[in-house]
């Protein structure tokens, strides 16, 4: 596997984590947040949705998909820009920056080791 493969295998892993964890216990990540318990259903929807794109990202290192490499070294440092818009609006807790910087994070490093890796 290359540096970049790796770099998004590794983050395909960060996804299935949080969305194992939004499907099964949700309101144990709302609570490691510091955010109040929900019994809305919305949030497991979305766990099941972020699982299968975490399966994406497994199989694009896997099979070294150097295109969706570098498609994700703009789209991820976007949600990071989507996440500050919304809580500048007020619309998402402040905490959600955490998110956003670990995508930036992630495309930091697959771009590096697109750029100066193998």
């Amino acid at each position: 596997m290359s540096k970049a493969a790796i770099s998004i295998f590794v983050f395909g892993l960060y996804i299935l984590i949080n969305a194992i964890t939004l499907m099964a216990a949700p309101n144990f990540l709302l609570g490691t947040l510091g955010l109040e318990p929900t019994r809305e259903p919305w949030l497991r929807v979305f766990g099941a949705v972020i699982f299968v794109l975490g399966l994406y990202y497994l199989q694009a290192a896997r099979q070294e998909v150097m295109p969706f490499f570098r498609w994700t070294t703009w789209g991820r440092p976007l949600l990071l820009l989507v996440f500050i818009v919304l809580i500048a609006l007020k619309l998402i807790p402040p905490i959600m920056i955490v998110f956003g910087v670990v995508d930036l994070a992630g495309a930091v490093w697959t771009a590096a080791a697109l750029r100066y890796g193998t």
